[in-house]
């Protein structure tokens, strides 16, 4: 079931969605600055190419995952979390879209707090 849900999530979107993140994380590796931003954007972009079987938690950040918490939510974060969660309200209006939904709203988390997060294979 977790393969028909990759497959059909990569042809309607999921592998558009992946390699925005990792042409994020290029971007912010361009800098020195912008590299643990690029590393988690190449984490998160493998996670939304292949996301069913597989379950996030916001896990423990120190002092510095904090801090680029807090960055992140302020220049990227609200606004992807704000996307992944309308789009996953809209999908679940539908049956059928109601697997998709739930997979935005795993994706909206690691977005939202993407240091410290910690995916793991169901």
């Amino acid at each position: 079931m977790r393969l028909i849900g990759n497959l059909l999530w990569v042809i309607f979107g999921g592998f558009h969605g992946s390699l925005m993140w990792l042409l994020g994380g290029f971007l912010l590796c361009i800098t020195i600055i912008g590299l643990p931003l690029g590393f988690q954007c190449f984490k998160i972009g493998w996670f939304v190419f292949f996301p069913f079987g597989k379950s996030v938690s916001p896990g423990r950040f120190g002092v510095g995952g904090l801090l680029l918490n807090i960055i992140w939510i302020i220049l990227w974060g609200w606004a992807i979390f704000s996307v992944h969660i309308i789009t996953g309200l809209l999908l679940c209006l539908t049956v059928i879209g109601i697997p998709f939904g739930i997979q935005h709203f795993k994706i909206a988390i690691v977005g939202l707090l993407p240091f410290g997060a910690e995916i793991t294979k169901l």
